[in-house]
């Protein structure tokens, strides 16, 4: 890949970060879907001060930046990355008792449902849905994750949020107008602006006994093992329609277990897009298509995605 960031940025990030900063790394490794190619620039923080220094570097200097944190819900494209991407592994988490509750600050780069455990075992509610949502808490701050009924939205408090060029701001829950797998900031990349980046949230949690929790919580995963295929494949791929279910529709359309290139529907869930071994991601943009158009041909119902298609990606 060529690159296109100066050799200025380049020495002042590696003089910054040192080891840490990668030419050329290959993404699809960090990625659900194991597809996807190289990042121009990558970088690994373990802190939220990393990931501010260095997007607040990318900004400054006029280089594009990509958070990437457990790696579901995108589907990066074969070309790859331009500019920086940073691999957000800053996973730091405290709890402090607040009136009748328990207020919990993860760092964004914390695994969602590695974090749902915790809670679990000290006896904290609220996050049980969480158990088996591949992520890290930031993405899911940023797409409203949820499952079983749940969401995010139903724990944050705020999210530290910071601002290409404007600095670091608190908001709070109604800030992020939340819909469904949707907030303000999701609309950034749609729109053409410089990415928001979280750097840590408060969650609102509620004490309550280890073993009602981890009932409630092991019952919700196995529900996930027998309706979800295993494999590579970013998750959900689109949002369920109002009154309808994704995967209804595209099974209905007849199109389980299509398969292009080595990506297919999945014949367990058909809102499941698998790689199946060496699939590209245009393989599975075509697949998306796919579905799109057959839905929308079939029942007249135009589907969003869930997922985000990220880098250089040549629209025709």
């Amino acid at each position: 890949m060529k690159l296109m960031t100066t050799v200025q940025t380049v020495e002042r990030l590696r003089q910054t970060f040192g080891e840490q900063l990668h030419v050329n790394e290959a993404l699809a490794r960090y990625t659900t879907a194991r597809v996807g190619g190289s990042a121009e620039l990558f970088l690994t923080v373990t802190t939220s001060e990393e990931l501010l220094t260095a997007v607040e570097m990318a900004y400054s200097a006029g280089v594009s930046y990509f958070v990437l944190g457990g790696g579901s819900n995108i589907i990066i494209a074969d070309s790859g990355i331009t500019g920086l991407v940073v691999l957000n592994r800053a996973r730091r988490v405290n709890f402090r008792h607040s009136g009748a509750g328990v207020v919990c600050t993860a760092e964004s780069g914390a695994n969602l449902s590695a974090l749902a455990r915790q809670c679990i075992s000290k006896g904290l509610g609220g996050l049980e849905w969480a158990i088996g949502v591949p992520g890290t808490v930031g993405g899911a701050v940023v797409g409203n994750a949820g499952a079983h009924g749940a969401d995010i939205d139903g724990q944050l408090l705020a999210a530290t949020v910071w601002e290409p060029g404007r600095g670091v701001f608190v908001y709070n829950r109604e800030d992020m107008k939340y819909g469904y797998r949707d907030s303000v900031l999701k609309h950034d990349a749609l729109a053409g602006r410089p990415r928001r980046v979280v750097l840590a949230a408060e969650l609102q949690l509620k004490p309550e006994a280890v073993d009602v929790l981890s009932a409630r919580a092991e019952g919700f995963n196995a529900h996930r093992k027998d309706r979800q295929p295993g494999g590579a494949s970013t998750g959900s791929m689109f949002k369920n329609p109002e009154n309808y279910y994704a995967g209804y529709l595209i099974d209905t359309a007849g199109l389980k277990g299509l398969r292009i290139g080595d990506a297919l529907i999945s014949e367990k869930h058909a809102n499941f897009f698998i790689n199946a071994g060496e699939a590209t991601a245009e393989d599975i943009r075509a697949l998306i298509a796919e579905a799109w158009n057959s839905v929308r041909e079939q029942f007249g119902i135009e589907m969003e995605l869930e997922v985000e298609l990220v880098g250089d990606w040549a629209f025709e």
